[in-house]
């Protein structure tokens, strides 16, 4: 069987037959970039229709189809790769194929480097990106070695990962076919990706370029942090430019290529100068006009020249928004996303912001003047810019000395601080928001007024605002003591066969932890009663949520039902008050249980470790390990290394402990609220309850008095609207860390920049940083995750992708197998309990939310604190 005109087997990079059909995504890209004069590197395509003789000659159609029809029923997508990939390289090649290749690849030149890149039918496409699904092999030589890498790019249509791809994509394998372009390689000083969109702000005007010194490899794997060049479209002036310190690069070997250090010298040198970023800009403006639409380019550059070697449709790209003037209220001071803004991820409601910030303040001052620390009278406080909350914390020279002087004073009162802060949080913060809570939970609010429902709500807040200002000691006493212990034991104690420093601080009980055993208690109940498994088991987390207090559902004994229920009932009672969101306009798990219902259908499958016995197994390693440093040690540091672990130890359970009961009053305030919203939408001011959050606190007082009175009251529903709106807006926006962007970020003249909870500040990349909070590295699918509603969508195995996570997002840990969040840092929840689990973290990266879409590959780097996008 020769090949024809209507089915060739090799054509040219610029032939009009190069159509998708026969050449791919990939190489129907190349084809039409290299027909319009664009500079694309000379080569051939091998088209589909050599990959389906290739199939035919091998009798190999029907065999791979039938091992791809059994994965989920008999087999994984990895085990029936592995055979599939077996067969198509034991195939052997059709002589007249193996010709053509050989014929076409002596024109390019004799011994010519080439990169032989797989082009998938279905790759490349606007709705979609097969991004990193497939395989290309860089500086081949020789026909033979083309030959080979051709069979192994169509092999890669055959991995476990891009089988799992294109069923979730419900991409018919019987549908799809694959070319490879063949290339001459370009000898590459630097190379990179370019956007022409800002894949982060969405703005069409921008075009983003990520350059690194040698072949493209190490900036598409993410091996390297790149220069960041933003370059305005109309103009081809830089707009700003991010000159990263490049360690290592990707560069050609006898064997293909590997990865090399860079020179010491071109570390921090630009890879590309103004006028070559001018010039790659143009051509990227041209690509974007060829295709109508933004596009993401991969180029490398060699004697000054550019040449592209891939362009793709940009997908997901955000809509086009004006980023804010983050202008600082106050000049001369610096705002900071810190403390409790990192359980404020989102805007603030309007209630949230007029009455509890105020509270926050109040309590803040109280404990400063209190505690006999005047110089932080006044001088910290919260505020709100552009929706989002940021602690305003600055000391202007003056103020510094006097904090320097004082110091041996403040330090002592700290101490004395933190001896008594167990005790006061115990024994009075807790206790008293305990009884305020309570107090009201137990009143019949349908007879009381208005006004003195809304003294209620004040009194629970406030009381919320001290008790949170209390345990910020604990916090800090925590963070403190496991930050000391670290250091200590790395420098002086740990030999190279030693447990990490972290060995010796998990295992304890907390709250988060009960709350996961008694979950997994409830779920281990049910499974031994099937019907009710079965039901559990097939019935969704929001149809179970919505009925577990009705009437039982059809074939589960009355009994049995009843028993559940009661069960699910105490649970929220005793956890129900963690928080999602500290804002109380959002809901809670004592409301809406939907979320939970997923991580306790995952336990009623058999799946995921029993939280009973990981934590014994944690204790048992840390007893272990303290037991046999203990033996090894003597004198002055054993004594030194006893005192400063019991110290870590002590605290290290009390952080997560504390922080579970701020919001021990939110499901009575919730309640409260309501109430008031219930009475101002039977008056005509709202259209429904739950719109009494946008409000603000001064106009529910003027609302209450009026209503008091009898009086008729102003309608607030286009102010609501108009302030959802508003919210939507800020929502889409990262947030900076800190506030003045340029020249912020220092306390007492030092640069604490590298330890902020969030680095909006990072440019297009397909890579980005953040804090590395629980070590490892995995590889995986992303779940992008903006609140409770939201739980449903998670999945064993998922990367969980979020704004922050708090207490109340446990649950999904233990599906989790690897954590990103915007906010965060080493010592926040996430980072605690993302390693109780033992699971990867990156935290603090302040733009994953918006970088990464649900589906998405990624890699979670625990131990660098990177994040890269593999698609």
């Amino acid at each position: 069987m020769s090949s024809s005109p209507a089915n060739p087997l090799i054509l040219t990079l610029d032939s009009p037959q190069a159509v998708l059909e026969q050449v791919g995504g990939k190489g129907a890209s190349l084809a039409r970039m290299a027909a319009a004069g664009l500079p694309v590197p000379a080569g051939f395509h091998i088209t589909t229709d050599a990959y389906r003789r290739f199939l035919e000659e091998n009798h190999l159609g029907g065999r791979i189809l039938a091992e791809v029809a059994g994965v989920n029923e008999h087999t994984t997508p990895d085990q029936a790769s592995a055979r599939i990939q077996s067969l198509i390289e034991a195939g052997t090649m059709p002589g007249e194929i193996a010709t053509a290749i050989r014929q076409q690849y002596e024109k390019l030149g004799a011994d010519m480097p080439v990169a032989v890149r797989s082009s998938a039918t279905a790759e490349d496409l606007p709705e979609m990106s097969f991004a990193g699904q497939l395989e290309t092999y860089l500086n081949v030589r020789g026909g033979n070695a083309v030959i080979d890498a051709v069979k192994r790019c169509w092999a890669s249509l055959w991995t476990g990962r891009a089988i799992d791809y294109r069923q979730r994509q419900r991409i018919r394998s019987e549908d799809i076919g694959i070319a490879v372009v063949v290339q001459q390689l370009v000898p590459a000083q630097a190379a990179g990706v370019a956007f022409t969109a800002n894949p982060v702000t969405g703005s069409r005007e921008e075009l983003i370029i990520n350059a690194a010194w040698g072949l493209g490899e190490a900036v598409v794997s993410g091996q390297v942090t790149p220069d960041t060049i933003v370059v305005n479209k109309k103009t081809g002036a830089i707009a700003s430019q991010e000159i990263a310190s490049k360690e290592v690069m990707t560069a050609r070997s006898e064997e293909g290529i590997h990865e090399e250090p860079v020179p010491v010298n071109k570390r921090k040198r630009a890879a590309l100068a103004p006028t070559q970023a001018a010039e790659l800009a143009r051509l990227g403006v041209k690509i974007e006009e060829l295709y109508g639409q933004a596009m993401d380019i991969e180029w490398a550059m060699c004697g000054g020249q550019i040449f592209i070697v891939q362009a793709r449709p940009v997908t997901a790209l955000p809509a086009s928004r004006a980023t804010p003037d983050w202008k600082v209220p106050r000049e001369g001071r610096q705002y900071w996303r810190v403390s409790v803004a990192e359980l404020l991820p989102d805007p603030l409601s309007p209630m949230f912001a007029t009455l509890a910030l105020p509270l926050w303040n109040q309590a803040l001052e109280q404990m400063a003047q209190s505690r006999r620390i005047q110089i932080l009278t006044g001088e910290v406080g919260l505020v709100t810019i552009h929706e989002y909350v940021y602690y305003d914390f600055s000391f202007n020279a003056w103020q510094t000395v006097r904090m320097l002087a004082a110091l041996p004073v403040l330090i002592q009162r700290f101490i004395r601080i933190q001896r008594s802060a167990r005790a006061r949080w115990m024994e009075e913060t807790l206790p008293h928001y305990a009884n305020v809570t309570r107090t009201w939970a137990g009143r019949d609010l349908s007879a009381v007024p208005i006004l003195e429902i809304l003294a209620g709500t004040r009194a629970i807040v406030e009381a919320a605002a001290n008790y949170y200002v209390s345990i910020q000691t604990i916090l800090g006493g925590a963070n403190a003591s496991e930050a000391i212990f670290t250091n200590l034991y790395n420098r002086l104690i740990k030999r190279k066969n030693d447990p990490p420093a972290l060995t010796f601080l998990l295992g304890f009980d907390s709250t988060p932890i009960r709350a996961e055993k008694s979950l997994y208690n409830l779920a281990m109940w049910a499974r031994v009663h099937s019907n009710l498994a079965e039901f559990l088991a097939r019935t969704s987390s929001k149809d179970i949520a919505a009925t577990y207090e009705s009437q039982c559902p059809p074939g589960v004994n009355r009994e049995i039902w009843g028993e559940f229920t009661v069960c699910l009932a105490e649970h929220l009672r005793r956890f129900g008050h963690v928080v999602y969101d500290l804002d109380f306009a959002k809901s809670l798990p004592a409301e809406d249980p939907a979320a939970l219902m997923e991580t306790l259908k995952y336990f009623i499958a058999g799946q995921g470790r029993n939280p009973h016995e990981r934590q014994a197994a944690s204790a048992v390693a840390r007893d272990q390990a303290t037991e046999a440093l203990l033996a090894r040690l003597g004198g002055l540091r054993r004594r030194l290394f006893t005192r400063v672990l019991r110290w870590a130890q002590r605290w290290a359970p009390l952080r997560e402990e504390a922080l579970a009961d701020v919001g021990l009053g939110w499901p009575v305030l919730r309640r409260i609220f309501r109430e008031v919203g219930r009475r101002m939408a039977a008056a005509g001011a709202l259209t429904e309850a739950d719109e009494v959050f946008w409000l603000k606190w001064e106009e529910v007082e003027a609302a209450a008095r009026a209503l008091d009175a009898h009086h008729p009251m102003q309608n607030y529903c286009r102010a609501i609207a108009e302030r959802g709106e508003t919210w939507k807006q800020a929502h889409a926006v990262a947030p900076p860390a800190v506030l003045p962007i340029k020249g912020g970020g220092r306390l007492f003249g030092l640069n604490i920049s590298r330890w902020l909870p969030a680095r909006a500040g990072q440019t297009a990349s397909n890579m980005f940083k953040g804090i590395g909070a629980s070590p490892g590295r995995v590889t995986g699918k992303a779940c992008v995750i903006r609140g409770p509603e939201e739980f449903g969508q998670m999945k064993p195995g998922d990367i969980l992708v979020a704004k922050i996570t708090t207490p109340a997002w446990t649950p999904l840990f233990a599906l989790a197998s690897g954590i990103v969040t915007d906010v965060g840092g080493p010592l926040s929840h996430s980072s605690i309990v993302a390693r109780e689990y033992g699971v990867p973290a990156v935290l603090g990266t302040g733009l994953a939310t918006h970088r990464i879409r649900s589906g998405q590959r990624i890699t979670v780097d625990g131990n660098g604190g990177v994040v890269t996008l593999d698609g």
